[in-house]
């Protein structure tokens, strides 16, 4: 009986002098996550992205003079399925970045600004590179997620202290006119989701908007409208950030390309799915906010920035539109 679980096969020869060929090769392989069945012969699970991937690589080394065959097979047996999945097996590097992560945590606390923003993009990094080649998620992976939210979150914790707690509730549907020429307040040394929740503002809800920089959220103004703060009118709900629940008040959560700053905003404010344009905001801001900027200028910056995210996002969703 054929067990049903497809595989794909690259099985390849390089020129005897290419010793660079040979190590640019497998690299890549590497890369991709291949499982070794013996030299020269790799394994993927057949899907469409891998696929895509291996057939790549067979051009590649047939333009430099070797060979390389790409086959579909499925594995004859139960046993031979559990052999070959014992292959993409990441336990091992699941735990080694399960230790670099929770070594990563537990030193925020003295680390500076900076350093924590490139401890936070070099782990990304890694955690994507992870979760790219691990075909068959189990505990580890659960674990590895787990432990890199809870790092997103403390390190939001100490670079913006007195973050909301989150709320439970519904988000009600807001009539935008009814929200116009008003000042909105929010703590001041604004990091990502106070300076997206901003733009938004001032880009889709309300054009003349004015903004009042907390030192304390104790300090808003009664006729102020407050956002990502506690007790403020527009804060985190659920499992919403206040980008989200702002989206979500005025109607702009079927812009796809709001959706996905949303899902922006989220994974770099309290964690959750990696969204790759993340890490190069957080630079962006990282750096806009050691050179000293005052909160009005890093609107003003960082809300150029985000239009071109934006912009970036929305044509991306027309694209894959049906």
């Amino acid at each position: 009986m054929i067990y049903d679980s497809n595989w794909l096969m690259l099985v390849l020869t390089l020129p005897q002098e290419g010793g660079s060929i040979r190590v640019r090769v497998w690299r890549a392989l590497k890369s991709l996550g291949c499982g070794v069945l013996r030299d020269g012969v790799y394994l993927l699970p057949d899907r469409a992205e891998q696929a895509q991937a291996l057939k790549a690589q067979a051009d590649d080394i047939a333009s430099v003079g070797g060979t390389a065959h790409l086959v579909q097979l499925r594995s004859a047996d139960e046993q031979q399925h559990e052999a070959f999945r014992a292959l993409f097996d990441r336990s091992v590097p699941g735990n080694e970045l399960l230790q670099s992560l929770e070594a990563a945590r537990k030193s925020l606390s003295t680390s500076a600004a900076a350093e924590i923003s490139r401890q936070q993009r070099r782990l990304r990094r890694e955690v994507e590179a992870l979760r790219a080649i691990d075909f068959f998620p189990g505990e580890v992976s659960a674990r590895v997620a787990l432990a890199w939210d809870e790092f997103v979150a403390t390190a939001a914790a100490v670079l913006s202290p007195d973050e909301p707690q989150t709320r439970v509730g519904s988000i009600a549907r807001l009539d935008p006119s009814m929200y116009r020429r008003r000042r909105w307040a929010t703590r001041r040394q604004m990091w990502v989701d106070r300076v997206a929740s901003a733009w938004l503002i001032r880009r889709f809800i309300d054009p003349e908007a004015s903004f009042i920089w907390l030192v304390q959220a104790g300090d808003c103004p009664d006729e102020a409208l407050g956002f990502d703060f506690d007790g403020a009118r527009f804060s985190h709900v659920g499992d919403q950030v206040t980008f989200q629940v702002l989206a979500a008040s005025f109607g702009l959560d079927a812009d796809a390309g709001i959706v996905r700053m949303g899902a922006l905003v989220r994974t770099l404010d309290i964690g959750g799915a990696i969204v790759p344009e993340a890490a190069g905001f957080e630079a962006i801001l990282a750096g806009a906010r050691e050179r000293g900027l005052d909160d009005d200028r890093l609107l003003d910056e960082i809300g150029t920035v985000l239009d071109s995210l934006y912009a970036h996002f929305a044509q991306a969703a027309r694209e894959h539109s049906p």
